[in-house]
């Protein structure tokens, strides 16, 4: 495929989206080009992420001295600890502002990465390699990062903007089937809330795109990175616009955090369930027309995505997943902020709602 350059210009820094084909290989000519200096380099690497892509990404990048750090990504293990022995490798190393921290894996990766880049000696230069479907087409773009802690998913982090991000769809061929379909979750939130040609776009190719076949996820992955520059140039930190990026997300995240963040469910797999449940809600309350709400269950269905609540939960875990909503960063007051739809491409931010509204229809979601 031909190589797609974005640049995403936000108040505090402009920088680049390189999205191509065995690109890791040109890295150091990538660095280069878009002027990105650097005399060490620590790279963050996910521990599942093939020895030989990484072994490729060392051996490219020009630089006098290159260290890795390998981590072991899960909602458990993002958290505070995680990010200081990310800062101890960079202070025994006598890293200091001019060098660069590179992330090589998914989205827990980039996540403590950038937070650890954010925060040592008040902002070091940090590259994003994201490694996975959901990484690529959401969060290395943005400049959210962060931590998890008993209280909830994210509630410790900044906004703390790359200065490169470099996607290499070939880096999806080895990724299992789970993580395609939780990345999928994502490009599937795009589409509902840009507008209904991308969405009739995505549900006419739907099997292509989570089959990774040319060139359909190209275009679903370049898509979503414009939905989501479009975005945050206007809104970096989700003073109100960005905010429809969590369409689904108030949902997902207590799902997520309501199992501990066990591996019964992945944080895309949760966002799919998220979407389904934000979108039954809009219908219920008059929001969303039913023949819509029907045809978002429909792709939800056809691809036999995560789908159904009583899976994981029942109704004796109602008052833990609606603790965890209560706890949610958009919520400004006693009640629980959403992000709904009206139509497909017409996300709605800032509605609250009462607790006891959202536990009747986490009731009715849930038989037993």
């Amino acid at each position: 495929m031909k190589k797609i350059k974005l640049v995403v210009k936000t108040i505090s820094k402009n920088y680049p989206i390189i999205i191509g084909s065995n690109i890791i290989k040109n890295i150091s000519s990538i660095i280069q080009s878009n002027n990105i200096k650097f005399n060490k380099c620590l790279i963050v690497a996910d521990k599942k992420v093939p020895k030989k892509n990484l072994s490729i990404l060392k051996n490219k990048i020009s630089c006098k001295t290159k260290s890795i750090h390998l981590f072991n990504p899960s909602e458990k293990n993002k958290n505070q600890e995680s990010v200081n022995k990310i800062l101890d490798k960079l202070l025994v190393n006598n890293f200091n502002r001019g060098d660069c921290i590179i992330s090589f894996g998914g989205g827990i990766t980039g996540d403590i990465t950038g937070f650890a880049a954010s925060i040592f000696k008040r902002g070091i230069k940090f590259i994003n390699i994201p490694t996975t479907l959901l990484a690529q087409v959401d969060s290395s773009i943005g400049g959210k990062t962060g931590i998890n802690n008993k209280y909830g998913k994210n509630l410790v982090g900044s906004f703390f903007q790359p200065d490169l991000v470099v996607s290499d769809i070939n880096l999806l061929k080895t990724l299992p089937k789970r993580e395609i379909v939780c990345g999928y979750g994502e490009i599937f939130k795009h589409s509902l809330i840009a507008n209904k040609k991308i969405f009739n776009y995505l549900d006419k190719n739907k099997f292509k795109v989570l089959n990774l076949q040319s060139p359909y996820i190209e275009k679903a992955i370049a898509d979503c990175c414009k939905i989501k520059k479009t975005i945050v140039q206007q809104d970096e930190k989700e003073k109100n616009l960005r905010k429809v990026l969590n369409l689904g997300h108030t949902f997902a995240h207590a799902y997520e955090a309501a199992l501990g963040y066990s591996k019964k469910l992945n944080h895309g797999e949760a966002v799919i369930l998220g979407i389904k449940s934000a979108a039954k809600f809009s219908m219920e309350n008059k929001f969303l027309t039913k023949k819509k709400y029907n045809k978002i269950q429909s792709h939800i269905n056809h691809l036999n995505l995560p789908n159904n609540l009583n899976k994981f939960f029942s109704k004796k875990n109602i008052n833990l997943i609606l603790n965890f909503m209560k706890s949610d960063k958009k919520n400004n007051s006693a009640d629980i902020n959403l992000i709904l739809l009206k139509d497909i491409g017409k996300p709605i931010i800032n509605i609250n709602f009462k607790i006891e509204k959202i536990r009747k229809f986490l009731k009715n979601e849930l038989l037993n």
